[in-house]
């Protein structure tokens, strides 16, 4: 038998962990002992045995500034990413998502561990904004795996071979228990409900947080027998707790942990959330939404100076659809006044509301794409691994 494959997985971010913990689990289903893993994680891929080499709450950045202001802590868990990888000789590196960080480690792999194979899991967005970066990733990296059908030709034409496996987040969530989260939690059958997310990373807590709280004091005056819910990431829990908890805006509201996300989105009537994968996820659940996002004003100045932002929506949902099925909020627009207003419009139409939900869980299925995404990610990554004319599975 031959010697076990050894994967270094690198995931900088909650999202991430989730991606390893799956292709973790897919890898080792079809090699069995066949397969040795290390790397940088989080929880997840740490209750699958991989211990994490540091804290990735540390990388969890977004924007020019903030990421200026840690730039030298980055460069230091570059090097101590690149330190493991060279103690563990692995025959593949995955690079997870998170790209400021996985970049600099494929250079650095390349630079120093120039007989790994080295594999990009999910792509930049080089369709919506910095186009080169495409090339970029071609030059460090032998294979793409990404989550969005459309994202080949971007890269493919850059040279670097690219497979869609699928975008994971569309298999995760189960069906929610809509009566019973409503009857736990004291909400009756015919209350209105609004979900607010306030994302996963803790910037976007600190400037999502008043816009929110304000919109949902404004729907409360307007509205009052509103209910509101608000599911958080485990990530941005505690302080998210602290913060609502001292604020009487929130009042009555539903405060609840990632274990009762499902049924929280089977509960919604509607959802004021983060951009992001969560708002896939409601799409996926049929909850129509109201989409927010704001970036540091350095970010923002430059990126509009630099015309850096390509695509006319930010929402993956709506890029798909190529229409606006979920009203966005970006950076100046994101303000508890505006929120409000939209929220407040998807609640008051409930035929509307129907006809939406049928939309966005029509489009969903689409951007899931056939088969499990981890299932195709392992496959993509052990076919890299193989010799010609070999076989690598747990009998090589």
């Amino acid at each position: 038998m031959s010697a076990p494959a050894r994967i270094f997985l690198v995931a900088a971010e909650r999202s991430g962990d989730m991606l390893g913990t799956e292709l973790m689990r897919a890898m080792r289903a079809r090699l069995g002992a066949a397969v040795e893993f290390a790397g940088v994680g989080g929880a997840a891929m740490a209750a699958e045995g991989m211990p994490p080499l540091f804290d990735i709450s540390d990388l969890s950045i977004l924007g020019l500034f903030d990421g200026l202001k840690v730039y030298g802590r980055v460069l230091r868990r570059v090097e101590e990413t690149i330190a493991a990888a060279e103690a563990f000789r692995p025959d593949a590196a995955v690079l997870i998502d998170s790209w400021g960080f996985s970049i600099r480690v494929a250079k650095a792999l390349k630079a120093r561990l120039p007989d790994v194979k080295v594999v990009k899991y999910v792509g930049p967005q080089v369709w919506a904004s910095r186009p080169e970066r495409a090339r970029a990733l071609a030059r460090v990296t032998d294979r793409l795996l990404t989550i969005h059908s459309f994202d080949a030709p971007y890269f493919e034409r850059e040279g670097l071979p690219t497979v869609f496996v699928g975008n994971p987040a569309l298999e995760r969530e189960g069906r929610g228990d809509r009566p019973g989260f409503r009857k736990r939690h004291g909400l009756s059958p015919d209350d209105e409900a609004l979900l607010v997310l306030f994302g996963s990373r803790s910037s976007e807590l600190r400037r999502l947080y008043e816009p929110f709280a304000d919109a949902v004091k404004r729907l409360r005056g307007a509205r009052p027998g509103l209910r509101v819910i608000v599911p958080l990431a485990g990530s941005i829990e505690d302080a998210a707790r602290a913060k609502i908890a001292a604020d009487t805006r929130f009042d009555g509201a539903v405060v609840v942990g990632e274990d009762e996300k499902a049924s929280a989105f089977a509960a919604g009537d509607a959802a004021l959330a983060c951009s992001g994968t969560v708002v896939t996820e409601l799409s996926l659940a049929g909850v129509p939404s109201v989409a927010a996002y704001r970036v540091g004003w350095v970010t923002w100045t430059v990126a509009r100076a630099l015309f850096l932002l390509r695509t006319r929506y930010i929402s993956l949902v709506n890029i798909a659809a190529g229409r606006e099925l979920v009203p966005e909020y970006v950076q100046t627009r994101c303000t508890g006044a505006n929120l409000a207003r939209a929220a407040g419009a998807i609640l008051s139409d409930p035929d509307g509301r129907e006809e939406t939900a049928r939309l966005l869980r029509a489009i969903t299925t689409e951007m899931r794409g056939e088969g499990r995404a981890a299932d195709k990610a392992a496959e993509a990554v052990i076919a890299l691994l193989a010799r010609p004319g070999q076989r690598l599975d747990s009998g090589t």
